[in-house]
C-alpha cells in the first residue's frame, strides 16, 4: 500500500509549507542584502586604493583605464570593472567628506545597504555628504526604487520634510510627534498635475484622484487612502471631508483639507471640527488622535502659528504647488504633462539608456 503524498491533515501541511516558504524568502533576502553590502564595501575599498596610490605615486587618470582592462581580464565573469565604474568607485570613496586627522573614512551603514545604482545616483545628483546620507536613509527606510529616489531628489525632499507649521510637539508624545512631523512637507509638490488657474478645491481633488499613486508618493510612506468627500454627521447635518487617510505607522486617521487660496485662520476652526467628528465617529480605541493637515495656496507662517496656538487637536498647515495653465481650454489642460514631468521622463530615459556597468 503506497504512502499518501500529503499527511491526513492537509491544512497542517499547507501551514508548514507556507512557513518554510517564508523562511526561504527571508533567507534569500538576507543573503542578497549581505552580498550587496560586501560589494559596496569592496567598491569603497577599491576607490580608497586608487586614491591612495594616486596620491603616493603621482599616478594620473590613465591608470584607471589600465586597471579596468587588467581587472576585467582577471575576472571575466564579474561585471562592474569598466573604466567608468572605477572612476565612480574613486568618487564613492571621496564622497563622504573630510575626517579628523588620524581617522579613517567609513562607509555609512545606510549607504552600504543600498544597491550600486542608488549610490551612483546619490553621487551624480547631490553635492554634500549630509544630503546623500538623508536620501540614503530615507531610501532604505521606505524601500524606494532608483526612479522614486530620483523623483525625491528632484523634488528636494530634504528641504521640505517636516517643514509644515504644526502644533504636534505640544499635543503628541515625543515618538509620535517626531514621526508625524517627519510625515509632513512644506510645500507639497503636485507638479504631476496641470490645472487651470481658476481651478477650485473640487477640481484639485478630482485631479489628485486621477493620479492617486503619485499623490500618495508625495504624501510620504505610511498613508493609506480611505476616501474623498467623506460624509460625517455634525449636529444633524452632513459635512464632507475633502480627503481622508489612515497612517499605518502612526495608527491614526489623517484629515486633509485642500484650499485653492491662501491660508485663512478660519479654516483651522472648520478642520478642528472635522477632527472631533472623526474621533467620535470613526476612531477605534486602538487608534491615536486624528491629525489634520490643511494644504493652502500660500500662507503667512506667523498667522498659521497663531491660529494653531491653544488648540487641543494636532493640526499642520502647509503650502501646495503645481503647474497652472492660463490660456489653454480646460478640456485640454488636465491632459497635458507638466514641464517637470517631461524633464523627469527625459531624465529617466537617459538613465535607463546607459549600459549597466555593475549590478
Amino acid at each position: 500500500m503506497s504512502t499518501p503524498l500529503l499527511p491526513a491533515d492537509a491544512s497542517s501541511y499547507a501551514a508548514l509549507l507556507d512557513s518554510l516558504k517564508r523562511r526561504v524568502h527571508d533567507a534569500r533576502r538576507r543573503a542578497i542584502a549581505a552580498a550587496n553590502q560586501e560589494l559596496m564595501t569592496l567598491y569603497f575599498e577599491v576607490g580608497q586604493s586608487i586614491v591612495a596610490r594616486q596620491a603616493e605615486e603621482g599616478w594620473g587618470a590613465k591608470v584607471i583605464d589600465r586597471l579596468a582592462r587588467d581587472l576585467q581580464a582577471a575576472f571575466p565573469d564579474m561585471d562592474g570593472f569598466s573604466p567608468r565604474n572605477l572612476h565612480r568607485m574613486r568618487a564613492f570613496y571621496l564622497a563622504w567628506g573630510e575626517v579628523e586627522p588620524g581617522e579613517e573614512k567609513k562607509l555609512p551603514q545606510a549607504v552600504a545597504k543600498l544597491p550600486w545604482g542608488h549610490n551612483t545616483l546619490l553621487l551624480e545628483k547631490l553635492r554634500t555628504p549630509s544630503q546623500r546620507l538623508f536620501y540614503a536613509e530615507r531610501s532604505l527606510q521606505h524601500g524606494w526604487s532608483r526612479a522614486i529616489l530620483s523623483l525625491q531628489i528632484a523634488g528636494q525632499l530634504h528641504r521640505r520634510e517636516g517643514m509644515a507649521v504644526t502644533n504636534f510637539p505640544a499635543l503628541l508624545p515625543p515618538p509620535d510627534s517626531d514621526l508625524a512631523l517627519q510625515a509632513t512637507r512644506d510645500p507639497y509638490l503636485f507638479d504631476f498635475l496641470t490645472l487651470h488657474a481658476s481651478a477650485n478645491e473640487r477640481d484639485i481633488e478630482r485631479a489628485l484622484m486621477q493620479h492617486i499613486e503619485r499623490f500618495l508618493l508625495e504624501l510620504g510612506a505610511g498613508f493609506a487612502f480611505i476616501g474623498r468627500q467623506v460624509a460625517v454627521d455634525i449636529g444633524g447635518e452632513d459635512h464632507k471631508i475633502d480627503l481622508l487617510f489612515y497612517h499605518l505607522r502612526l495608527r491614526n486617521y489623517v484629515v486633509i483639507e485642500l484650499k485653492a487660496r491662501p491660508f485663512d485662520g478660519r479654516d483651522v476652526g472648520q478642520l478642528n471640527m472635522y477632527l472631533s467628528a472623526v474621533d467620535d465617529q470613526l476612531r477605534q480605541p486602538t487608534d491615536g488622535p486624528t491629525i489634520g493637515l490643511l494644504l493652502c495656496r500660500g500662507k503667512n507662517r506667523v498667522k498659521a502659528e497663531y491660529a494653531l496656538r491653544g488648540l487641543m487637536r494636532p493640526i499642520g498647515v502647509a503650502d501646495w504647488e503645481t503647474q497652472l495653465v492660463e490660456s489653454l481650454p480646460e478640456e485640454l489642460a488636465g491632459n497635458l504633462p507638466s514641464v517637470a514631468e517631461l524633464e523627469r521622463e527625459l531624465s529617466f530615459a537617459t538613465l535607463n539608456d546607459e549600459p549597466p556597468d555593475a549590478p
